[in-house]
């Protein structure tokens, strides 16, 4: 839940009515981002002489940084600029690359022509965006509160030139499917979506049930009708599996994008997305803005997952944006999960969301038999029946996936005698020790020590690392399976590009007997010959003060728990946990779904949370904790001016992480039943803190947060 430390201010008066999760029937037009045409970043200095005749036009230019304005130039020598490519253009003392949004002909009459600037350079031949994008754009910097230019940003590859790299899936077109029969409730759900375009849609089944079948023939059928496909998936989801599929149906007509790939890489795929050479795209978050022409469908797969929200500025949610890019063109959108968001199954609920059902596994497999074990007592991480089960699949030739959410050798360090926790310097985390590597590390920031051989604080010898973390599973897992093929797959054994791909290609050929890892091998993997997963500890995320927690910890067993025997019917899972009797991990090893939307929504109402309020959440952080507050007080006092009546205030208070990389953490959410007037009011409230910002002293605002912390 939200920290218990947030005092409330509370006031009474009608709010505009938005819901949490719109959909495009009732998109309603956000309120534009304050828009000022003026403005130059400095005088004209005296080696720039002002033009003898007026230029044909002139060049409004944004920034990416944290000004709500437009800057007004003049344009280069050669006249090429144009809306929709980018400029170098001085700033103050410096040079920055700018998004061009539009070329008028006269001045605004508050600017003076011999006082602007001239374009430096041209960056782009060709424009990147057109009038639809800064329109998308417009939208992004009100809703998410951050600035034109901020929002372009996040939008536009940052490569300078085009990557002369080969197209990622082969050069044919279009390859029509090998003819695969579609079950009856396949059939039934891609009728219903085809049929109506107009509303959105979801996609909601087991694991293994056909979900991605559905999809691609929904894609299939989009651009059969001359339109194009946004195809958004996790990054962690992104696997070799989905590439081939794509490859072997869309060829060339389909391409993908996503972090690994470098800034011209991106620029080549997103000026093949305009040119109209691609029209599927598929990738993480940032894909849902790719330039497609004739959009037609955006299909949101694993739409429970919390890497769809942004955690820079602007703090976007795919999702909403998806809905927002569907409502401009007219689009169908498509989400889909075997453990939709609480937020979705609102929705569907309530009949704003058109759900539809796959209840069978299609490649035959039952179901698996899911066992809770209880850790307590037990010696190292594995206990007595999870060993007796390896070995078990072992000699069945079959496989198991040991899945801990949690990297590292030991969780953090405790002295029996006083109680002291080694800790991070420059964070409020406890340092996890990396046997491999010999030291403690933080996984915010980086810093290492040297693990003390007695307690720092009491010189006590009773003193060590407790916990365990996926090092510590394979030492263990070694130890006593000598004989079988362990592998680990976390950050920390893939340091080179493709080892990801290499590992689970030798791992679906046999060559793993138990391969061990933290989320990444729970997302939408298809391992035939996986008779057993083991969670060696379900209990992570429900210590995090967080009111998601509950929600992450029962999709994440559901996800994992869907790795296990898709192809013949005793496939098992197992799951640790010091608490067994925690309603969301009995009710994911029930496989109670309904039960558990059920009472969370019922917990979420109780409190106040989302889906029934909107939150929104300012960050505030310095390394001096002395600006921090007094900042954080400024900026909660001036939200409370404008703060609607019936809408609540909680804090000013220290985050649950309160101190991460040097930067002292303090934060204000501002919540209410709808967002409109909260919105307007952290709007008001930045635009006067701006007047006399604290330079030392840097704001994050997080519209719809998806955690805490």
């Amino acid at each position: 839940m939200a920290s218990p430390s947030l005092s409330k201010q509370t006031k009474t008066s009608p709010l505009a009515d938005e819901t949490p999760f719109k959909v495009p029937s009732e998109q309603k037009q956000e309120q534009e981002a304050r828009h000022h045409d003026s403005g130059n970043p400095g005088t004209a200095s005296q080696q720039e002489h002002p033009a003898t005749t007026s230029p044909p036009f002139f060049v409004e230019v944004v920034f990416d940084i944290p000004l709500q304005r437009t800057f007004t130039y003049l344009p280069d020598d050669e006249q090429s600029v144009a809306v929709g490519k980018r400029v170098i253009a001085p700033f103050g003392r410096q040079e920055l690359l700018g998004f061009v949004i539009g070329t008028p002909p006269t001045l605004p009459p508050a600017l003076q022509e011999g006082n602007l600037k001239k374009i430096r350079r041209v960056v782009d031949e060709a424009p990147l965006y057109d009038e639809e994008h800064i329109e998308l754009a417009r939208w992004l910097s009100s809703y998410y509160l951050c600035s034109l230019g901020e929002a372009l940003a996040v939008m536009v590859p940052s490569g300078r030139r085009e990557s002369a790299a080969e197209a990622l899936l082969t050069e044919e077109g279009f390859i029509p499917p090998e003819t695969l029969v579609l079950s009856e409730e396949q059939e039934k759900a891609l009728s219903a979506i085809l049929r109506k375009p107009e509303i959105p849609h979801y996609l909601y089944g087991i694991t293994g049930s056909g979900k991605t079948e559905v999809f691609l023939r929904a894609a299939e059928a989009t651009l059969a009708a001359g339109k194009s496909v946004i195809y958004l998936v996790p990054e962690i989801g992104l696997t070799h599996q989905l590439e081939e599929a794509l490859q072997k149906r869309f060829g060339s007509l389909a391409t993908t994008v996503h972090s690994r790939m470098t800034g011209s890489q991106r620029l080549r795929e997103w000026l093949r997305m305009r040119r109209g050479e691609v029209r599927l795209v598929v990738g993480p978050r940032s894909a849902v803005f790719a330039p497609l022409q004739n959009l037609g469908l955006i299909i949101i797969d694993e739409e429970h997952d919390g890497s769809y929200k942004s955690g820079n500025t602007p703090r976007y949610h795919a999702r909403q944006v998806a809905m927002k890019r569907c409502a401009m063109k007219g689009a169908t959108l498509l989400l889909g999960s075997a453990t939709p968001s609480v937020e979705a199954w609102k929705l569907m609920e309530e009949g704003k969301l058109e759900r539809h059902i796959l209840t069978r596994r299609l490649s035959g497999g039952a179901p698996p038999e899911i066992r809770i074990l209880s850790l307590e007592g037990t010696e190292g991480c594995l206990t007595q029946e999870l060993k007796e089960e390896i070995r078990t699949t072992a000699r069945m030739g079959r496989q198991t996936i040991l899945f801990l959410n949690r990297r590292g050798f030991a969780y953090f360090y405790h002295c029996k005698h006083c109680g002291y926790e080694l800790v991070c310097k420059r964070c409020s985390v406890s340092l996890t020790y990396h046997k491999h590597k010999g030291r403690a590390l933080c996984h915010y920031c980086g810093y290492s020590v040297l693990p003390p051989s007695v307690c720092p604080q009491c010189g006590s010898v009773e003193a060590g690392f407790v916990g365990f973390g996926t090092e510590m599973i394979e030492e263990e897992v070694r130890q006593t399976f000598p004989d079988l093929r362990v592998r680990r797959v976390d950050t920390d054994t893939l340091g080179k590009k493709g080892s990801l791909k290499e590992v689970f290609e030798v791992f679906r050929a046999g060559g793993i007997d138990i391969l061990l890892g933290t989320q990444m091998v729970a997302k939408g993997l298809n391992f035939p010959g996986v008779r057993l997963v083991g969670v060696v500890l379900a209990d992570t995320a429900l210590h995090l003060p967080d009111f998601r927690a509950a929600e992450r910890t029962f999709s994440l067993i559901v996800q994992v728990a869907g790795r296990a025997g898709r192809y013949f019917p005793d496939g098992k899972v197992l799951v640790q946990t010091f608490r067994p009797s925690d309603p969301a991990i009995s009710r994911a090893c029930a496989m109670d779904i309904t039960g558990f939307y059920a009472a969370e929504l019922a917990v979420r109402k109780e409190l106040a949370f989302p889906p029934y309020t909107r939150l929104i959440r300012c960050t505030i952080r310095s390394r001096d904790p002395q600006r921090a507050d007094r900042a954080a007080e400024t900026l909660a006092h001036l939200i409370h001016l404008f703060l609607p009546a019936d809408a609540e205030l909680l804090g000013p208070a220290d985050c649950p992480l309160s101190l991460i990389a040097g930067n002292h953490r303090r934060h204000i959410i501002l919540r209410a039943k709808q967002l409109g007037g909260i919105h307007a009011a952290a709007r008001s409230a930045l635009e006067l803190y701006e007047q006399k910002r604290d330079p030392r002293v840097y704001i994050e605002v997080d519209v719809d947060p998806v955690q805490l912390l």
